[in-house]
């Protein structure tokens, strides 16, 4: 009878172990990344998903720890820093959207490449001040033109108006780069996380609409679908600074409905019109929800003949593309990125 219910207790143990597996875990963010992480909390950062929109818009950021490290580590901030910035005003119909234009010191007068960068913040917080590290430095290596858009938020605009905001936006950029030296026949989209989406999006509604496309489209943890049980939903599920349930508050202030995550513009991975876009530079994080995501759309992309560099970073979270000054992988993306970038702009010179 004893030895009966000792089998009986290993039969419901092994039951209970394959209906309830062991919980996926995180892997450990790399030293540089870990001082990043701990500077957050001693600026006190609280998860998004506790807070307001107000209040998750108004603390600190991760480029705020970033940039504190950098301090603290006595970093100088050139050459990036040398890059020289002017704001404007690009017209659309939905009003005027605010942009700030990066261009290389010392550039050349011949006119030169151009990426149209939109920043991430989940289509609800962040700006263009918030994500300046990126388009500095990738107008530094790439010496490029990079024209930083700002784009209407959620929950006062919701879906699709950043989209909109992001076509319209490339399509000025398409018509008037001329005006800001930049050569119309060299332009690519980047972004990251939201404006990864935004970015991959530009790319496919110019071949949709048989307009100017873009030579090559960077993007860096891209949201790139509407499924929160991936594999690296579960292993990161309590990740910071982006976890699930921040994923889940972004999604319940950008959409009017959960059926609306269904669209194509978001759930990019289910798309099928993917033929004959432009070649693309993918950069998930190891510590990142959307890493899985970001993977399978890379892989799709390739699927359907377009010419993909995809590579995953070991060791490091969400928001860590620009940290490049403190963190040694957001300096190794930023060079694949700006490699990629170079390369394609010379094969259309």
């Amino acid at each position: 009878m004893h030895m009966t219910s000792n089998r009986f207790a290993a039969v419901a143990l092994l039951a209970a172990s394959v209906i309830f597996p062991p919980a996926a875990f995180a892997a450990d963010p790399s030293p540089e990344m870990k001082a990043v992480l701990d500077k957050l909390t001693d600026l006190e950062v609280k998860p998004i998903h506790t807070l307001s929109v107000p209040d998750a818009r108004s603390q600190a950021t991760p480029a705020d720890a970033a940039k504190a490290v950098q301090l603290e580590k006595r970093i100088p901030s050139a050459p990036e820093s040398k890059v020289l910035t002017k704001d404007i005003s690009i017209p659309t119909k939905n009003g005027a959207l605010a942009a700030r234009v990066y261009t290389p010191d010392g550039a050349a007068k011949e006119a030169l490449p151009v990426v149209v960068y939109f920043h991430g913040g989940g289509w609800v917080i962040a700006d263009i001040n918030v994500y300046d590290a990126t388009p500095r430095a990738l107008a530094a290596g790439a010496n490029a033109i990079v024209i930083s858009v700002e784009y209407r938020h959620a929950p006062e605009n919701k879906f699709p108006a950043a989209h909109e905001d992001a076509w319209n936006a490339y399509t000025w950029a398409v018509e008037n780069v001329h005006t800001l030296n930049g050569d119309a026949k060299r332009i690519a989209v980047a972004g990251e996380s939201a404006g990864g989406n935004l970015a991959a999006n530009v790319a496919l509604m110019a071949k949709k609409n048989e307009t100017t496309q873009p030579v090559h489209q960077l993007l860096v943890y891209p949201v790139a679908g509407n499924d929160m049980n991936t594999e690296s939903y579960k292993e990161n599920a309590e990740a910071k600074p982006l976890g699930k349930a921040d994923m889940e508050w972004f999604v319940k202030n950008v959409f009017p409905s959960m059926d609306e995550t269904k669209d194509e513009r978001l759930n990019l991975v289910g798309r099928t019109d993917l033929k004959g876009l432009p070649s693309a530079t993918v950069i998930t994080a190891e510590i990142d929800p959307l890493r899985s995501e970001g993977q399978a759309y890379a892989a799709k992309l390739k699927e359907a003949g377009v010419e993909v560099n995809a590579k995953t970073y070991p060791g490091v979270t969400h928001e860590f593309f620009g940290m490049a000054k403190v963190v040694p992988s957001a300096k190794e993306a930023t060079d694949l990125a700006v490699a990629d970038l170079k390369a394609a702009f010379a094969k259309t010179k």
